[in-house]
């Protein structure tokens, strides 16, 4: 039986995240890590599955042992992975992170010569499927380099603003040997929903105050702009005019990397389901709180009735088969954030 469309199909980055066991604790120091599927395309496509949402993601990652532990990874967590694929030259990358909370979180990205995921070919695509999806999510990653860049427009292309067609900025200044903005215009132009934080926002389309950022995202041509503030919660300005201003969840914070790729599935459910833009954004926010509450990223991915309970103003549930993590006490920050 034809299941039908996947509610969500994700395209960009995958990888392998290591991540200490210890926080508040240089890496040079570091004795012990987790190991955990990540990437942010592949963290929304888990976030989505784990909220009860069919998904799948379109990546590829390196013909070794590494690759085939993050097809196992998507499987386990009940995501489509028919669209991951090996590349024979390139390793699958590793990300290495400190943990300093509660806003200091340093990554190490590890994807030379090439990551393999740059290396989606527009051939390669099943439009079809693409062009289906009730949500396709792309990331800025996917434009930093060919042939990912034109597999990426080509995809949106496809969709001709189909369904909901989010553009996730993903801004890392390292992947990219030139100013994104333009390559940025065309995504815009293919998006209904361009999701980012402000230091995103500014290398999209020039603006990081929250209202100006959103303005300036709308008129590139998306109907909704998601601008994430961190500990000043989210804005989201929709182009009939209606708003939302949310605040952050207060948690104690152990690891913040994932909270932006857990608000991401969690916005997904909430705009599948057809809720009021405020109501969306509390819920994603919730998702995103959860997470930065836990250590990894896709393994701590809440569940629906988690995000439901912190939502409606309950507490922040405890990791299901958390990893062991040792606090190593307080540490001198270093002032490098990664922003998400």
């Amino acid at each position: 039986m034809d299941p039908g469309p996947y509610d969500v199909i994700t395209m960009g980055r995958i990888g392998v995240d290591l991540y200490p066991l210890r926080t508040s604790v240089p890496l040079q120091d570091v004795d012990s890590f987790g190991r955990f599927l990540g990437g942010s395309a592949a963290n929304v496509a888990v976030a989505g599955a784990r909220l009860g949402l069919r998904t799948a993601v379109v990546t590829r990652t390196g013909a070794d042992p590494f690759g085939a532990y993050l097809h196992r990874q998507l499987r386990e967590f009940g995501v489509d992975d028919r669209w991951v694929s090996p590349v024979a030259q390139y390793p699958t990358p590793i990300t290495f992170c400190e943990v300093f909370p509660p806003d200091d979180f340093p990554l190490y990205f590890y994807r030379r010569p090439k990551a393999p995921d740059l290396e989606i070919h527009p051939h390669e695509l099943d439009l079809d499927a693409i062009g289906a999806a009730r949500v396709f999510w792309m990331t800025g990653t996917g434009l930093c380099a060919e042939p990912s860049r034109t597999a990426t427009l080509a995809a949106l292309d496809h969709r001709a603003r189909r369904g909901t067609t989010v553009f996730d900025l993903d801004w890392r200044p390292m992947f990219w040997d030139e100013d994104p903005r333009e390559v940025y215009a065309a995504a815009l132009a293919g998006a209904t929903v361009a999701v980012g934080n402000l230091d995103e926002c500014e290398a999209a389309v020039g603006e990081r105050e929250p209202h100006a950022a959103a303005r300036a995202l709308l008129a590139a041509g998306p109907e909704l702009a998601v601008v994430k503030q961190g500990p000043a919660g989210v804005l989201a300005v929709h182009r009939d005019g209606t708003s939302a201003r949310v605040p952050p969840v207060p948690v104690e914070v152990v690891n913040g990397l994932g909270a932006g790729d857990a608000f991401g599935g969690a916005l997904c459910r909430g705009l599948l389901a057809g809720w009021p833009l405020e109501r969306a954004m509390r819920y994603a926010n919730a998702a995103g709180a959860i997470v930065a509450s836990r250590l990894a990223c896709s393994s701590a991915m809440p569940y629906a009735e988690e995000v439901d309970q912190v939502a409606a103003g309950g507490p922040v549930p405890p990791e299901r088969d958390a990893p062991p993590v040792e606090a190593a006490g307080t540490a001198a920050p270093h002032g490098r954030g990664n922003g998400r």
